[in-house]
């Protein structure tokens, strides 16, 4: 079941790299922005071990089925990343500009909340180079 390829080890490591990036965030997340509340720490960390899983999950998906493109995992995982990082900026615009504008004073270019965006691109290029280091990519990750 966690041999290679495997889709459970790739979705398992892709979660654990979560958990180390989500609970980074939990504990250092107070020194950037001390206003931040349980609920937003505790919503990063699941937040991240969520995207491992995510990321872990589309190994399989090596070609694009429509236009029959090949999508390397050094192209999905930061896409992914991004992209779910993206949604994460649009539904908690508020909370991260208030968290940036503290961090790097207002006004600054490095204010914006969807800096995480770029965040979730790294992340998501480091998940999936370890998820698909140790599980495996492709179709042949599901099974028989």
């Amino acid at each position: 079941m966690f041999g290679k390829p495997s889709l459970m080890t790739s979705i398992a490591v892709g979660k654990t790299a979560g958990l180390v990036f989500g609970g980074a965030d939990f504990f250092l997340l107070p020194w950037f922005w001390p206003e931040a509340g349980m609920m937003l720490r505790w919503g990063v960390l699941l937040w991240y071990i969520t995207l491992g899983g995510i990321i872990g999950l589309f190994g399989v998906f090596n070609r694009h089925p429509v236009l029959r493109m090949n999508l390397p995992w050094w192209f999905r995982g930061p896409m992914i990343g991004g992209w779910m990082n993206f949604l994460l900026a649009l539904i908690a615009h508020d909370k991260l500009a208030a968290m940036m504008s503290a961090s790097f004073g207002a006004g600054s270019a490095l204010a914006s909340p969807f800096w995480i965006v770029a965040e979730g691109v790294v992340i998501g290029l480091i998940i999936a180079y370890l998820a698909f280091r140790f599980g495996g990519e492709g179709p042949e990750t599901a099974g028989k």
